[in-house]
C-alpha cells in the first residue's frame, strides 16, 4: 500500500495547474468526473421528516369527486347540500368527473363532505 503521508505531501506541493492536469488524468483513466456532491432532497437525512411535517401543518383541503357511482341524483342532491349550487351547475359538476366540490376546506369539513357524498355511493378523495 502507498505512503498516504508521501502521497498527501507531493499532493500538497502542486501547482493549481498541475492539479487540474492530475484531476483530468484521473477522469480520463477511471471514467469518473470530480463534481461537487449533490445534496438530493429524498436522500438527504431528515427530509423525510421535513416532508411529513409539511402534510401534518396543511390545513386546507379540497374535497374531489372521482366517480358518482350508481346513486346520481342522490349524489347530485349532496352535492347541492354541500355547496350553493343550483340543480343544473350541481349536475355538471357531478357528471364531470372528476371534479373538485369544495376547496380549501377545514380538515373537519372536507371528512362530513366525504361522508355524505360516499353514503350515497359516491368515490371521493380528499387533497
Amino acid at each position: 500500500m502507498a505512503d498516504l503521508e508521501k502521497l498527501y505531501e507531493e499532493l500538497s506541493s502542486l501547482t493549481l495547474l498541475e492539479a487540474a492536469e492530475l484531476k483530468k488524468m484521473l477522469e480520463d483513466r477511471w471514467g469518473v468526473t470530480a463534481a461537487a456532491p449533490v445534496a438530493v432532497a429524498g436522500m438527504m437525512p431528515g427530509a423525510g421528516a421535513a416532508a411529513e411535517e409539511e402534510q401534518e401543518e396543511k390545513t386546507e383541503f379540497d374535497v374531489v369527486l372521482k366517480d358518482h357511482g350508481p346513486k346520481k341524483i342522490q349524489v347530485i342532491k349532496a352535492v347541492r347540500s354541500l355547496t350553493s349550487l343550483g340543480l343544473k351547475e350541481a349536475k355538471a359538476v357531478v357528471e364531470d368527473t372528476p371534479s373538485v366540490i369544495l376547496e380549501a376546506v377545514s380538515k373537519e369539513v372536507a371528512e362530513e363532505a366525504k361522508a355524505k357524498l360516499e353514503a350515497e355511493g359516491a368515490v371521493v378523495e380528499i387533497k
